[in-house]
């Protein structure tokens, strides 16, 4: 489908500097735009690609500076991200999909399954499992008994969702991840041996969580895991039994969670963050690439860096003495030799 400049402004109200009636029919990075595409720019280490695009038309935020000629028309918005992902959004709502039960899929008499639901083949479907309406369940899923999955929800190729867990509406869960396997639980014995602890809680995602591939998120041992509203776990987290994430949090690929920690409310994690057992995170924390987070942090939107993880200023100024050490120790070992050649020559 084809697109004007003009078309784009009205859905996103911006304001037009160029051709209003420009076509585009197709997306592309700012970098590798041709004619007819449409490109964003948000990121300032993309500034000098505005003079260079080929792109047909670029979003840009309100409040950018142009430094010369642009020959893209432009649409300012208040947040050039925002926009396209609103964008984005509006044409994979026009995409259509498949609806209804692909005959090699296996579904158990006793499950009900809503409205308008696309089951694929070789999806495996068990007892008491509750689908809601326009839920799409994608081929070689497995689907264990007494499942609910709420209403809208997505769940791709190859996804596994054990026994008594619950996913709420609209959550999207991608090809591969396991929901629901036991936790970590293993008594140690005294012939050194370990006894398996039954886990027998479940999961629990509420709506709008997404699930990244191959991730995955443990049962509890009693009582359930959580994962709250809005949150966003990327591919090959792991949660581990009884973690409770808070809403609208977002983690980055290979992060780990162990068990019964509790994550506050709208933080932030970097890739390979890894968290301790039995600690509690404070609403609106960061945490950079690689963190290690070895105990409770209290306080509210703080910033950490660093294996033990602290206060990111701190860690920044101390890297800057880490980065000297050698240097420093070359010091060192040259004050020493001085000084050992002062006590010789006293003698």
């Amino acid at each position: 489908m084809e697109f004007t400049a003009k078309m784009i402004a009205d859905f996103l109200k911006g304001e037009i500097v160029g051709n209003p009636d420009v076509k585009v029919n197709n997306v592309a990075k700012i970098e590798e735009a041709l004619p007819g595409t449409l490109a964003f720019l948000s990121n300032p280490k993309y500034n000098s690609y505005l003079y260079t695009t080929q792109a047909s038309v670029v979003l840009i935020n309100a409040d950018f500076k142009i430094e010369k000629e642009v020959t893209a028309t432009l649409i300012k918005v208040p947040n050039a991200y925002e926009a396209f992902a609103s964008l984005l959004q509006l044409a994979q709502q026009g995409k259509t999909y498949k609806t209804g039960i692909e005959q090699q899929s296996v579904i158990s008499e006793s499950a009900e399954i809503g409205e308008n639901v696309y089951v694929g083949s070789f999806a495996y479907i068990g007892d008491d499992v509750k689908i809601g309406k326009n839920v799409r369940i994608y081929p070689q899923t497995f689907i264990g008994n007494n499942v609910t999955i709420g209403d809208g929800s997505i769940i791709f190729a190859g996804v596994k969702i054990y026994e008594d867990c619950v996913l709420g509406n609209n959550c999207t869960i991608h090809a591969g991840a396991v929901i629901g396997a036991d936790g970590f639980g293993f008594a140690p014995q005294s012939d050194n041996n370990y006894k398996k602890i039954p886990q027998i809680g479940n999961v629990i995602l509420e709506d709008y969580v997404e699930i990244g591939a191959n991730a995955t998120i443990d049962r509890a041992t009693m009582g359930s895991t959580i994962i709250r509203k809005g949150v966003k776990l990327d591919n090959l987290t792991h949660i581990a039994h009884n973690v409770e994430v808070g809403e609208n949090t977002v983690m980055a690929a290979q992060s780990g969670i162990a068990g019964s920690t509790k994550i506050g409310k709208n933080c932030m994690f970097g890739g390979q963050v890894g968290f301790a057992p039995h600690i509690t995170i404070a609403d609106g924390v960061k945490a950079a690439a690689q963190s290690g987070i070895a105990s409770s942090i209290k306080e509210e939107n703080l910033i950490v860096m660093g294996a033990p993880a602290y206060k990111i200023s701190d860690y920044q100024k101390s890297y800057v003495g880490f980065r000297k050490l050698p240097e420093i120790i070359k010091q060192i070992r040259d004050l020493e030799n001085e000084i050992k050649e002062l006590k010789k020559n006293q003698k």
